[in-house]
C-alpha cells in the first residue's frame, strides 16, 4: 500500500526532479527549498576553498594562464560527472569510466594516427564505442540483475587491459591539428580582447532572463520562490563572477573551445533532469524502484540507457583527454573515476540514489579541480593530495547521511 501511494507522486509530470524533491513544501516567495539551500552551501564552500588557495598561492590561482589550465584539466571530469550523476541518481555506480577513457583514447589514436581516419569519422565512431561499452555494462546491471559495483569493477579491469593490448606498451601520437582543437583550441577573437566579455554578456543576459521566467512561473503556481532582493543579489553576484572570469580569460587567449562544449552539456543535462519525463523517471527509479515499476516505468530500459549515456560521455572525455595531451598511452584515465565520483557526492548526490543536481555536480567538480590545482601549485605531494580529497569526500557523505536522517 505504501508503494502504491508513493508511486502517484512519481508519475510523469509529477514533482520528482533534479531541483526539488517531491516532499519539499511549497510556500510564499522568499522561502527557499532545501535543495537550493544545499546549493548555497556548496557555493559558499567553493568560495572559501578558492579564496584560500588564491591567498596560499600568492595570487597564482586566478592568473589567466592558470585559469585556462584549470578549465582544460577539469573538462573531462565535468563531462563524466554529468553522466555519473544520472547513474548515481538511478541508484548505481560506474567504476569503469577511467579505463573507458583510456580505451577510447587509444582507439582514437589508432584510427587517426595509424589508420588515417578523418577526425570527424573517428570521433563519431569513438562515441559510439563508448555508448556500446556503457550499454553492455548496463545490460548486465539492468536485465541480469548483477550489482553495478561488480559489473563496472570488472569493466575497469577489462578495458584497462584492452587499452594495453591496443597500444602494445607504446604511446601513439601526435593527433591531427583539427582534432587537437577540441581540447587545445580557442574561440576566434573577432572583436579583439573584448570578445570574451561580449560572449559572457550574452550568456549572462540569457541566464538572468531564464531565471526570471522560472521565478515568475514559481510565483504564479504558488511554489517556493526567491524574494526579489534574493533574486537580484544571487544573479548579480553570478553576473559579476562570470564577467570577471571572462575578463581574466581575455588577458590570455580568450575562451577555450572545450568550455563551450561544457556549457552546452551542462545546459542540456540541466534541462533533461528538471524538465523532461525521462529525467523525472530517473529520479523516481533511484528514489523507490518498486514504486517506479508500479507507476509503469520500464526500470530495466531506463537503467540500460543511463549506463549507455555514461559510456558515451566517457568516450567524449577520452577524446578530450588525448587531444589535450596530443598522445595516447596506457596510463590515460587512471584514477579519474575517483575524482568524478567524488565530484558527484561532494556536489550533493545521495549515495542512496534519487537525489542530485547538475549545478551541484558542476560545483563539486570545480571544488575537486581547484583543490588539485592549488595543492599542486603549493607543492603538496600526490600522496597527501589523495589523503585530503579522501577526507573531504568522507565529510560530504557524512553530511548527506546526517541530512537524510534529519529528514526522516
Amino acid at each position: 500500500m505504501t508503494d502504491i501511494t508513493m508511486s502517484k507522486s512519481m508519475l510523469p509530470g509529477g514533482d520528482v526532479g533534479g531541483d526539488t524533491a517531491a516532499s519539499e513544501p511549497r510556500g510564499r516567495p522568499g522561502r527557499l527549498p532545501m535543495a537550493q539551500l544545499r546549493t548555497y552551501g556548496l557555493l559558499f564552500a567553493l568560495a572559501v576553498i578558492t579564496v584560500f588557495f588564491e591567498v596560499a598561492t600568492g595570487g597564482v590561482l586566478f592568473q589567466p594562464l592558470n585559469l585556462t589550465n584549470l578549465i582544460l584539466q577539469n573538462s573531462y571530469v565535468v563531462v563524466m560527472a554529468l553522466g555519473m550523476l544520472l547513474v548515481i541518481v538511478a541508484g548505481h555506480i560506474d567504476l569503469s569510466i577511467g579505463s573507458v577513457v583510456g580505451f577510447v583514447g587509444a582507439l582514437a589514436a589508432l584510427l587517426m594516427v595509424r589508420f588515417g581516419f578523418d577526425p570527424l569519422s573517428a570521433s563519431l565512431l569513438c562515441l559510439a564505442v563508448g555508448a556500446v561499452i556503457g550499454g553492455l555494462q548496463g545490460y548486465f546491471v539492468a536485465y541480469l540483475a548483477i550489482p553495478s559495483f561488480i559489473v563496472t569493477l570488472s569493466g575497469m579491469m577489462v578495458f584497462r587491459g584492452l587499452t594495453q593490448v591496443l597500444l602494445q606498451g607504446t604511446s601513439i601520437g601526435p593527433f591531427p591539428e583539427v582534432f587537437q582543437l577540441l581540447a587545445k583550441g580557442f574561440l576566434s577573437n573577432f572583436a579583439g580582447p573584448a570578445t570574451s566579455l561580449l560572449i559572457a554578456l550574452v550568456f549572462v543576459a540569457s541566464l538572468v532572463g531564464l531565471n526570471w521566467r522560472r521565478r515568475q512561473a514559481q510565483v504564479r503556481t504558488g511554489e517556493a520562490a526567491q524574494s526579489l532582493a534574493s533574486f537580484i543579489g544571487r544573479n548579480g553576484v553570478t553576473a559579476v563572477l562570470i564577467l570577471a572570469f571572462a575578463w581574466q580569460m581575455s588577458a590570455y587567449r580568450g575562451l577555450p573551445n572545450v568550455l563551450l562544449v561544457l556549457l552546452a552539456l551542462v545546459m542540456l543535462y540541466g534541462f533533461v533532469t528538471t524538465r523532461t519525463t525521462i529525467g523525472r523517471r530517473i529520479y523516481a527509479l533511484g528514489g523507490n524502484i518498486k514504486a517506479a515499476r508500479l507507476s509503469g516505468i520500464k526500470t530495466e530500459r531506463l537503467t540500460f540507457l543511463t549506463f549507455a549515456n555514461m559510456g558515451a560521455l566517457a568516450g567524449l572525455a577520452g577524446m578530450i583527454f588525448v587531444a589535450r595531451l596530443n598522445t595516447a598511452n596506457s596510463k590515460a584515465g587512471v584514477g579519474l573515476e575517483l575524482d568524478v565520483i567524488a565530484a558527484c557526492f561532494i556536489g550533493g548526490a545521495s549515495a542512496a540514489g534519487g537525489i542530485g543536481k547538475v549545478s551541484g555536480v558542476v560545483i563539486g567538480a570545480f571544488i575537486i579541480g581547484i583543490m588539485n590545482n592549488g595543492m599542486s601549485i603549493l607543492g603538496i605531494g600526490v600522496d597527501w593530495q589523495q589523503v585530503i580529497k579522501g577526507v573531504v569526500l568522507l565529510a560530504a557523505v557524512c553530511l548527506d547521511v546526517h541530512n537524510k536522517n534529519n529528514r526522516l
